[in-house]
This record gives structure tokens, sequence and C-alpha cells, in this order.
């Protein structure tokens, strides 16, 4: 099975003296979900919580939902010519009575942000196939005190970044700021993925306590997964993108960019973040 980390030869060069060394790399490898037997999508990650992937990957198309959706993961033996498994492809089975979705080349258009497909129509397909409405979700508030101190904890928990430079990173944190999960992945997209995955297969979908907090920008597809997995919060340390405001005021999730320190925008949401009336201004 691949590594999370591969070692490479590299020519370094400080102040003009020139040495050879190994450094540390992250792996990246492709996945192939299969659905029932069939391919499904590839993507590129880190190996590693593969299972977790293919079952988050799911959730955020709308075909698993909760833990009794999901019977089986298995990795693919003989998924070369000649018959040796590459742990590079993974077959899930739904439970009988679950719905799937016509398989064709390209995904659905509710999750293909990144491949150019969006707008009015993507944000109407979010909201309306996902199971865990976040504006039917018990009320959830945090303050900005604690929402400051998510990123200092979630870079504390990426283990695989100190030693590459070169993961993102997702963490779910509950109301109280206590890390429940933290996943890297060469890809942002995965390590929602993994988080949320993890969370299906013990049973914990929705996540409607809890704060999602990401290392990069929260893009659409980003917003989407955590819409799909009925999470009220998602935090980003950097930009989000337009799409993803939309996605978050529609379905009533709380988004906040720029979280760095004590400062933070909030671009919709506001509701669940426990604002002094002294300290808004206008």
């Amino acid at each position: 099975m691949g590594r999370v980390t591969e070692r490479r030869k590299v020519i370094r060069i400080r102040d003009g003296a020139v040495s050879t060394r190994p450094d540390t790399l992250v792996a990246e490898e492709p996945l192939e979900i299969r659905l029932n037997g069939k391919p499904l999508a590839i993507t590129m990650r880190t190996p590693g919580d593969d299972f977790a992937l293919a079952a988050g990957f799911l959730v955020s198309e709308g075909v698993l939902a909760s833990a009794p959706d999901l019977r089986n993961i298995v990795y693919c033996a003989g998924a070369t010519a000649d018959g040796s498994n590459t742990y590079n492809v993974v077959d899930v089975t739904t439970a009988p009575g679950v719905t799937v979705p016509d398989i064709t080349l390209e995904r659905n258009v509710y999750t293909t942000s990144s491949c150019g497909l969006c707008g009015k129509a993507s944000l109407d397909a979010v909201r309306t196939t996902t199971r865990h409405p976040i504006a039917d979700a018990p009320p959830l508030r945090v303050t900005p005190e604690l929402l400051s101190e998510l990123p200092d904890r979630l870079r504390a928990a990426q283990r695989v970044f100190d030693r590459t430079g070169g993961l993102h990173a997702a963490a779910l944190f509950d109301e109280h700021g206590e890390l429940l999960d933290v996943r890297e992945d060469v890809g942002r997209h995965n390590a929602v993925d993994k988080l949320v995955g993890r969370a299906l297969q013990s049973g914990d979908l929705p996540l409607s306590r809890t704060v999602l907090m990401v290392s990069g920008r929260a893009s659409f597809e980003l917003a989407q997964k955590a819409v799909m997995a009925g999470i009220p919060v998602l935090a980003a340390v950097s930009a989000p993108s337009s799409l993803a405001v939309d996605l978050a005021a529609e379905t009533g999730m709380t988004l906040v960019g720029f979280l760095r320190g004590s400062s933070m925008n909030v671009y919709a949401g506001e509701e669940r973040i426990a604002l002094r009336a002294a300290a808004v201004r206008a």
C-alpha cells in the first residue's frame, strides 16, 4: 500500500552553498472509487483513510446519508492487468434500497464547481439534495474567541505537514472548541471527505453540533461538502469564493473566512456568532 510520505534526493542551495540531501515529500496517488462495481470517480489523494475518503465522497454526492446506507467498502484485488493489488481502487457497496445516481462520465452538477459548472443550478441542487438540512438542526452558537483558537489547534494537529510542508488539513471541533478529528491530504476536498466519511462510518452524521476548520480557502466544493454532512459552521484561514458565500446564505450555514488570530470575516450565518452588542459597528 502507498505510503503517506516518500523520500527524494534534492540539491539544496543556501546562500551559495550547494549540498545533496534527502527530502521528505507528501505522497500523491490516484484513487478510483467504484460504486456497486461500476467506476464512479478518480481523485488524486494522499494514501490513507481511503475507505473514509470514499464514504465521505459519496455523502457529498448525495448517495450516502447515514451508516445503514453503507454495506461494505473493499480494495479491489486484481486491479492491474497482472492481477496485483495497487490499493488504489476501492469499491463501495450500498445497502439494499439505497438510490444510486446514473453513473456517467460526468459528476453531478452540484459537485463540479471546480470543473466550471456552477451558478444557481448548483446552489439549488445542494439545497434540495442534502438529507441533513442545516436550518432544521438544533441551535448552535460559538464565540469569536473560540473561533480564534481553532487555527492554532488545527496546525498543532498536522503531523505530516511538519515533515513535508505540502498538505492541506481539515478538522472537526465541537461547540466548545474540543478537537474531534483531523485529517490531512494533498487535496483539501479529500481531507474533508475523510472527516465526513469517518463520521458516517461511526454513525455520527449529521454533524449538526460541529465546526469545520480548513487550512486553506473556502471553495464552493468545501461548502457543499459541509452542507451535505449537516455541518452548521465552516471556518477557513483564507478567503471564501463568491459561490461558497451564496451557498452558505442559501442553506443557512455560517461561513467564516480570513480567520487569523482574533481577526475574521463572517460572510453568512452571523446569528451563530455570539457577538457582544456593544462591539458591533456598522
